[in-house]
């Protein structure tokens, strides 16, 4: 990549002398200097040849002096990434002072000093560079720092909506207990009455004829069972629920992945109903015995909804334009498969004990994903959404759980061809000493 350079300077020779001088790295495209002669003229070149590195400016120029134009920079440049070296007669120390005041990050004296002038550039340019990564870094730990603290609210929410849930529940549940038992006798009792009582009056005749008494006594007992059914289903999702927003950020536990992949499943399932637009999004699920594996459930459920909450976009993207039927005669198809194997390879790698991993793999049967998009989807910021709809840190995110929180590993594999179709595959060491924490 070449780097501009802005050198902003009224006398005409200087710009010979810097060609002539730099003359090899211009040559080998390291390096583009790009010249304006005054103060305005530079805020324009800025504004049509950026991303400028440094600036080179005179003090003494006419229409606009350099430290008008270091004013107008600490405006433009509010991450102060971009850098300028001031240039000034040796004995200016007063507008040197000035110009250091107002964000200058080194200065040189007239006559240049072509070497001098080498070195400062490229200590200004490393100091540019280690700025950039550094405020890159940031940015990303503020938006994992961001994400981190939504899925936490998110979590609370979740484990106060299912704590609530599961009390009524509870009571519920006890009560159609003792509701069938209840009922159960009272039916006994009036199987005595039918015996001792042969031949009712008629008007107790009337009477059970207008309740349907038979057809009461038989359906009483599909109420009790759809009750209970019922009420079983709640109790599921309020299991799901606190399993899904399981609190583990200070130690690792001892974890069902299965029971993590469920919880997610059971939190997105709405969204893989039918709709008007498409038939149900189905689930295979091919699940190995698997040992308990010592993780953050939390941050894993995290991985998991990421993924598969990918998956059911991307079905949404590839559906737009085809009918009802075309879908269903080839229905969106989600496949969660999960193994225990042997990966002495990875594990010479991480730890020399770490000899078995359990393997997640999780694909859709959808358009798939371009190899040049593949190959960015786990950096930072990085989105295909438009704006506004996706912040490009899921994945990203996603990775830093599995290889810096789990010592694991994260790949996704998006075969060419008109089968297409997307896999991302998890591995997590199922006992590590891997710190993460």
């Amino acid at each position: 990549m070449t780097t501009k350079i802005l050198v902003v300077d009224d006398e005409v020779s200087l710009e010979r002398l810097i060609k002539q001088r730099f003359r090899q790295s211009i040559r080998e495209n390291k390096l583009e200097f790009i010249f304006a002669y005054n103060g305005k003229e530079a805020l324009a070149k800025i504004a049509t040849e950026s991303p400028i590195a440094i600036i080179l400016t005179d003090i003494n120029m006419p229409e606009m002096d350099g430290l008008t134009l270091l004013e107008k920079l600490l405006e433009l440049d509010k991450t102060l990434t971009l850098k300028t070296v001031v240039v000034s007669a040796y004995g200016d120390l007063q507008n040197i002072r000035t110009a250091m005041n107002r964000g200058a990050f080194d200065f040189l004296t007239k006559p240049i000093d072509f070497d001098d002038l080498e070195i400062t550039i490229n200590r200004t340019l490393e100091y540019v560079q280690k700025m950039k990564e550094n405020l890159h870094k940031l940015n990303q730990a503020q938006s994992q720092l961001v994400q981190n603290e939504k899925m936490i609210s998110i979590g609370q929410l979740v484990a106060g909506v299912a704590h609530e849930i599961n009390n009524p529940v509870g009571f519920i549940m006890g009560n159609i207990s003792h509701l069938q038992s209840y009922i159960e006798d009272l039916l006994n009792v009036l199987k005595l009455y039918k015996l001792e009582v042969p031949n009712p009056s008629e008007g107790l005749q009337k009477k059970l004829a207008e309740i349907e008494l038979e057809f009461m006594i038989e359906d009483l007992q599909h109420l009790i069972a759809s009750m209970k059914a019922g009420t079983e289903r709640i109790r599921n999702i309020s299991t799901s629920l606190r399993t899904f927003s399981r609190s583990d950020t200070e130690k690792k536990v001892l974890f069902d992945i299965h029971e993590g992949i469920e919880s997610t499943l059971m939190i997105l399932k709405y969204r893989m109903k039918a709709n008007n637009q498409r038939p149900d999004i189905q689930v295979i699920k091919d699940y190995k015995e698997l040992p308990l594996v010592e993780c953050y459930p939390g941050q894993l459920n995290q991985v998991f909804i990421n993924i598969i909450a990918n998956a059911i976009e991307a079905f949404d993207e590839s559906n737009q334009g085809l009918s009802y039927e075309q879908i269903k005669a080839n229905p969106n198809i989600i496949t969660i498969k999960t193994a225990l194997e042997n990966n002495e390879q990875g594990a010479a790698e991480l730890d020399s004990s770490l000899s078995q991993v359990v393997v997640i793999r999780i694909s859709d049967n959808g358009s798939g994903i371009l190899e040049a998009v593949r190959q960015n989807i786990f950096d930072p910021f990085f989105s295909t959404k438009p704006v506004g709809k996706g912040t490009g840190l899921g994945l990203s995110i996603s990775k830093s759980i599995v290889v810096e929180k789990h010592g694991g590993k994260i790949s996704c594999v998006s075969p060419a061809g008109p089968e297409g179709g997307t896999e991302f595959i998890i591995e997590i060491p199922i006992n590590t000493a891997f710190g993460g924490g």
